[in-house]
């Protein structure tokens, strides 16, 4: 069949989306309609689904232990510990029940999620990681998000694939050694790197390749004791670099400033594409066919996609890998096949739709945290030849009586499940880190919304009281209860308002000569992650006088950098 553009208007927003031929042969193939989101709605309903930082300390229902979990102790459903989750002390089947043909599918959807227990943090073959969450294979991990590829000792990061020894990074592959790193591959005792690759040594970088002992430059290829993009002889640049005294928080305040006048001044190629074919998007590496997908690498057939590797045949999936033909899934997916309107599932699930928490199973629908099972629908195991005729059926009654959400959005079968039944408040979920919106806008959405709980910390050490020189710390200090300078004065960042240091961080500080931070790790990734630009596209002039390219590009228009097309930043930087 041939397919045509077809424009659409989005039910949630109003705006027009447009659905592409090669949409249809998707959605043909996996046998589900076109979506009535557009793409980014679509993703703010997935988003929403995604609790990453706001935890909380409550009980194990099971073991009746003091816990750290994704859910307030206010949650409907039982939360269990790791051990307790994974373990065979309770049956997850024993929770099946009838589907009611009476009553609109999500609506039995929520009122199932109460009742079954649900994992207190989602890890996966973890060891030593109490306080991380969405982390899996991997070692040493705290405060921190998505690690995975046997990482280990991985601090208060984001976004780190097959590293070690990594504090306050975003977005790191390959890495080791590295403290503030943003958007790197395969760099090495390293600080403050923005956009580089196999840069060891160095220090306060942009836009550097396969480079040693660099220090306050940007657009370096194949260099080695460069300071601030001049040549020196190795004796001269150690001297050079003995001029400052890194082991002190106002002279690396100083640096900073030098550092964003860098970032400023550097020239950015008008989306970080490496290795790829037939890609748009940003951050993407060895990616073929690939449209608008950010922060993807190792991928063909990939669209509307943000945070995926190792995989093949994926539409509308934030968060996963190792698996083939997704949509409208996310986090965790590993060892999937055909897996739809899913999230927080563990490995190995194949032919599944509206699922979460499940792993080795085949055949199911609308089940949690369900193991090893086949033929599967709200937990109730059935034959596989009753399997294929209830599940035709609940699919003819989604949309004989679909759910109707408190605004009028309808939800047929094809819909990802609606943001009111998710188990988090819209303002504790990656939604309101992206698509942020206040506290009266999510009421008018139906939204729920959680104010945030009074912290009464007992601060044992002002935030100014903080010592400037790491050599003026001793051990003692990881007994204090350290204030963040925000004191909570900051938007969106979820500030944690006191913090404490670990015994591992304190020997990486002291190590690599880095002053003790000021900030809570929650306000200083959202300081970080104010570098990276949004995922979205905007059609944009190449920046260079007197060049007319035009380009889709992630760098909103009113941001600080200079863009340039493929051509015009090849002969710059080249």
């Amino acid at each position: 069949m041939e397919y045509k553009n077809e424009n659409r208007i989005c039910q949630n927003c109003h705006g027009e989306f447009v659905i592409e031929p090669d949409d249809f042969g998707f959605y043909e193939k996996i046998k589900v309609p076109p979506p009535t989101f557009c793409p980014a709605c679509r993703q703010t309903r997935r988003f929403a689904w995604r609790n990453e930082r706001t935890l909380y300390k409550r009980v194990c229902d099971l073991c009746k232990q003091d816990i750290v979990a994704i859910y307030h102790k206010s949650a409907p459903f039982p939360v269990y510990c790791r051990e307790c989750w994974y373990g065979d002390g309770w049956d997850p089947i024993s929770y099946g029940r009838e589907y009611d043909f009476s009553r609109p599918f999500f609506e039995q959807y929520r009122e199932f999620s109460k009742t079954v227990p649900h994992l207190a943090l989602f890890q996966r073959n973890v060891i030593n990681s109490d306080y991380s969450n969405m982390v899996g294979e991997s070692k040493n991990v705290y405060l921190s998000i998505s690690v995975t590829k046997n990482s280990e000792n991985i601090f208060y990061s984001k976004l780190v694939d097959k590293s070690t020894d990594i504090i306050d990074c975003l977005n790191i592959q390959e890495g080791q050694s590295l403290y503030e790193d943003v958007e790197g591959q395969n760099n090495y005792n390293s600080q403050y790197l923005l956009l580089c690759r196999n840069c060891l040594d160095s220090y306060y970088l942009v836009d550097c390749v396969n480079c040693s002992d660099c220090f306050l430059s940007s657009g370096l290829r194949n260099k080695q004791f460069y300071f601030r993009n001049k040549q020196y002889t190795k004796e001269d640049y150690q001297k050079e670099l003995e001029r400052f005294n890194l082991k002190s928080r106002a002279s690396r305040e100083i640096l900073l400033k030098e550092f964003n006048d860098i970032k400023r001044s550097a020239i950015y190629r008008f989306a970080n594409i490496i290795k790829c074919a037939n890609a748009t998007g940003n951050n993407l590496l060895n990616v073929k066919n690939g449209k608008n997908c950010f922060d993807v690498y190792n991928m063909e057939n990939a669209k509307y996609c943000y945070r995926v590797f190792d995989s093949k045949d994926f539409m509308d999936i934030d968060y996963g890998g190792w698996s083939e033909l997704l949509y409208e899934y996310i986090t965790g997916a590993k060892n999937y096949y055909n897996v739809k309107f899913s999230h927080a599932s563990l490995d190995s699930v194949r032919n599944a739709e509206y699922t979460e928490l499940c792993r080795n199973c085949t055949n199911i629908f609308g089940c949690i945290s369900l193991n090893n099972a086949e033929n599967a629908i709200l937990n109730k195991i059935y034959s596989k030849e009753e399997f294929k005729k209830l599940r035709t059926q609940i699919i003819k009654q989604m949309n004989d009586m679909p759910f109707f959400d408190k605004s009028g959005r309808v939800y047929k079968y094809g819909e990802f499940f609606p943001i009111e039944i998710s188990p988090w408040a819209y303002n504790e979920t990656l939604a309101q880190e992206f698509y942020s919106i206040s506290k009266e806008e999510a009421n008018q959405n139906g939204y729920s919304w959680r104010e945030s709980e009074v912290k009464n910390f007992n601060i044992t050490m002002p935030w100014d009281k903080i010592p400037d020189s790491i050599d003026e710390v001793h051990d003692e200090i990881k007994k204090e209860i350290l204030e963040c300078a925000h004191q909570g004065n900051c938007a969106n960042h979820q500030c944690s308002f006191a913090f404490r240091l670990a015994d591992y961080e304190l020997r990486f500080y002291k190590k690599h000569r880095i002053p003790l931070p000021i900030l809570c790790s929650n306000c200083r990734y959202y300081e970080r992650k104010k570098v990276m630009p949004a995922l979205k596209l905007w059609k944009r002039n190449c920046m260079k006088k007197g060049c007319q390219n035009k380009f889709e590009t992630p760098f909103a228009p009113d941001r600080p950098e200079k863009v340039y097309c493929e051509r015009c930043y090849q002969q710059e930087v080249y």
